[in-house]
């Protein structure tokens, strides 16, 4: 039977014009090779005009329902949980107003931490259900301005199973959103390995975004929130367990994308004893840096010059994929930070669209 979602509102007066795109974007064989900054004849940086108009494909982009806003306060009043405010202020039209501001002609959706495991099997897959319906009627409801990378229950190994089925074969969803943790167990751990296998035969993307384990989700340090380092080095782990337990070679097929241009991934040891010399060669066959150059890594935290220059170190900008972290910043300010990181047009674009176009053909 064919799954019809119920209407979350009503007709989307919010979708952008696209007209002239092809035209604003034909002349980039010879615009391609002007620096990010070049001006316009009107003065309007050129990296700032290609990125306007709804040109941009956004991979971190959050959505909350209200039955998950609900559950996550009854965890929120136990433990302060990162970013509730956010999560109740949220609407589906101020999300849409957001993309138009920054000029994002479409947003894959998936939830952020603290997800929805919270010791409860059935619990969290009621709440994971809940997540990937509500996403399938904006994506209804709003007709090519929403992607949909749908929550799994883990690590409730049996349920994801059963929600992979339903999320790919009924709601046709666009891949799967992670978290780089599930009670303190990383995505390389052998008892994931189902999971895995059932993704690779599918072909599916898998997008992971940070999280904090349970040691560290608040006031670790106190006066220091877990964005700034416990998220990150959280990322990090859940990239060195994909690889050092096989998973990332046992899953070929599977297109991962990593949140926050792979969070302190580069600040560990994993690649120690590169050179400038063996960065520049192709990397060997199943070597660590094989890998971490077949991932894709979105621009949330990482859009400046900073940033985007480790990443251009390591992986090729082919790699690199906008995304946002939407609600908490706004798809404008990442673009803005990228305009400024000495990123040329050419690598703008790639970035804010023909990169996604090859990743979700």
């Amino acid at each position: 039977m064919d799954h019809k979602p119920c209407s979350l509102s009503g007709p989307d007066t919010h979708t952008a014009s696209r007209r002239g795109f092809l035209g604003m974007f034909g002349s980039l064989g010879t615009l391609g090779a002007l620096g990010a900054g070049a001006l316009l004849p009107e003065g309007r940086p050129l990296a700032q005009t290609l990125g306007t108009k709804g040109t941009r494909i956004d991979f971190h982009h959050h959505f909350f329902s209200p039955a998950w806003i609900k559950l996550v306060e009854r965890q929120h009043l136990k433990q302060p949980v990162l970013g509730f405010e956010q999560f109740k202020s949220w609407t589906v039209a101020k999300d849409l107003e957001a993309m138009e501001r920054g000029g994002v002609e479409k947003a894959f959706l998936s939830v952020t931490q603290p997800g929805v495991w919270f010791g409860n099997p059935l619990e969290s897959r009621q709440a994971a259900r809940e997540l990937n319906e509500f996403a399938a009627r904006m994506k209804g409801d709003h007709p090519g301005r929403y992607g949909h990378f749908a929550v799994l229950p883990l690590p409730d190994v049996e349920g994801s199973l059963r929600e992979i089925e339903y999320v790919f074969d009924v709601l046709k969803a666009d891949g799967v959103g992670l978290l780089s943790s599930y009670d303190d167990k990383w995505l390389g751990d052998p008892s994931f390995a189902p999971v895995w296998a059932e993704l690779n035969r599918r072909k599916a993307v898998v997008y992971t975004h940070a999280t904090a384990p349970n040691c560290c989700a608040w006031n670790f340090q106190p006066g220091i929130l877990p964005t700034f380092v416990e998220l990150g080095s959280d990322l990090a782990r859940a990239m060195v367990s994909l690889i050092q337990s096989g998973t990332a070679k046992a899953t070929p097929d599977i297109r991962y994308i990593w949140s926050h241009g792979g969070g302190s991934i580069w600040a560990q040891r994993f690649l120690v004893g590169e050179t400038a010399e063996s960065l520049a060669r192709v990397a060997p066959p199943d070597s660590r840096l094989h890998h971490f150059r077949r991932f894709y890594y979105d621009t949330a935290a990482a859009a400046d010059a900073v940033h985007m220059g480790i990443l251009k170190m390591i992986v090729p900008t082919s790699q690199i994929v906008f995304g946002s972290d939407f609600p908490w910043v706004e798809p404008a300010k990442i673009a803005e930070g990228l305009e400024r990181s000495g990123l040329s047009a050419s690598e703008l674009q790639a970035i804010y669209r023909d990169n996604a176009r090859a990743l979700m053909p």
